[in-house]
């Protein structure tokens, strides 16, 4: 059985319960009986080993038999702003960026791009984020920020990140990467910036020039939205040091 489940409330006693769709999954899919083991997460860093004590018709009951400290996160905080696609590809974007460890996805509103987020549609995201997140083995979820104006986003970082945006033209990327997260573990974090279909409008790459991004360019084949975000996240990651 699938035995990694979320639960929304913090786990700091004896005991767990599961609810809403986690429960419902255990339950009716998983056909999850009294006696059985799982692991909890509680989105804060650590696993419980838990023991099925009762199986209601929507709720679980739990004891926690152990709890471990399981730190899968990248030792460099990865923040990936982006124009968010449509459909299945936000959603399939927002499902590898956990798996490959971003710390913080901001949903990017642009010149090109305006749309902002719904409640609705951050309530799936982040459901999105959680499903990523049991399968991938990651005990902190992924942050989703708020929706910001890119020329609001570029002027609010610090001078010690490396801060890199995506656009036909810029520096290769690989010279980049290579120059700047060099510095390893003295980086605080590492921002990313990937416009829309449309690209960056000519005023918002001025204003991230002139707030100290570089600018980097993936390639000769024009990418879509999620395979930029995600290429360039990969390839900060591999410069990530390894934790001690």
């Amino acid at each position: 059985m699938s035995d990694r489940y979320f639960v929304e409330t913090p786990i700091d006693g004896s005991q767990a319960r599961l609810v809403g769709t986690e429960a419902h999954h255990l339950i009716h899919v998983m056909r999850g009986k009294v006696g059985d083991q799982i692991t909890l997460f509680d989105g804060l860093g650590e696993e419980f080993l838990c023991r099925v004590d009762q199986v209601g018709r929507s709720d679980v009951g739990l004891s926690v038999i152990s709890r471990h400290e399981v730190d899968r996160e990248s030792s460099l905080p990865l923040t990936l702003a982006v124009a968010l696609p449509k459909g299945d590809r936000r959603r399939w974007l927002v499902e590898k960026a956990v798996e490959l460890g971003v710390a913080r996805l901001v949903p990017l509103e642009t010149e090109r791009s305006n749309d902002r987020e719904t409640s609705a549609a951050s309530v799936r995201l982040r459901q999105t984020v959680i499903e990523a997140s049991k399968q991938s083995g990651r005990n902190r979820l992924m942050e989703i920020g708020d929706s910001v104006r890119l020329l609001d986003f570029v002027t609010d970082t610090t001078d010690d990140e490396a801060r890199l945006v995506a656009h036909p033209g810029g520096a290769k990327c690989h010279d980049v990467l290579g120059s700047i997260l060099q510095r390893g573990s003295a980086l605080r974090g590492v921002s990313l910036v990937v416009g829309p279909e449309g690209g960056l409008a000519p005023a918002e790459l001025a204003a991230a020039r002139a707030s100290g991004w570089r600018i980097v360019d993936l390639g000769n084949r024009i990418l879509r939205v999620e395979t930029a975000a995600l290429a360039l996240a990969a390839a900060v990651m591999l410069y990530a040091p390894a934790k001690s």
